[in-house]
């Protein structure tokens, strides 16, 4: 058997180089997926360390003033 990089499926080990051209390319667009779901993630949390701190500030603003009730 080759040393070539293998990927593991569903509990499966597959050799790489023995996939079909169009299991690689499936392959790739997910590993391509993979990689802007990672982004997506990182983007999520930037904005809601942003959101927190907008509404730190708030509450700091609505302190000075005196609720209507």
């Amino acid at each position: 058997m080759a040393n070539g990089q293998t990927i593991d499926i569903d509990g499966k080990s597959y050799l790489i180089d023995s996939l079909s051209d169009e299991a690689k390319s499936q392959l790739g667009n997910i590993r391509a997926v993979d990689v802007e779901l990672k982004r997506l993630e990182q983007q999520k949390a930037i904005a809601q360390t942003a959101r927190n701190a907008y509404a730190r500030a708030l509450q700091e603003e609505l302190a000075k003033v005196e609720p209507q009730q």
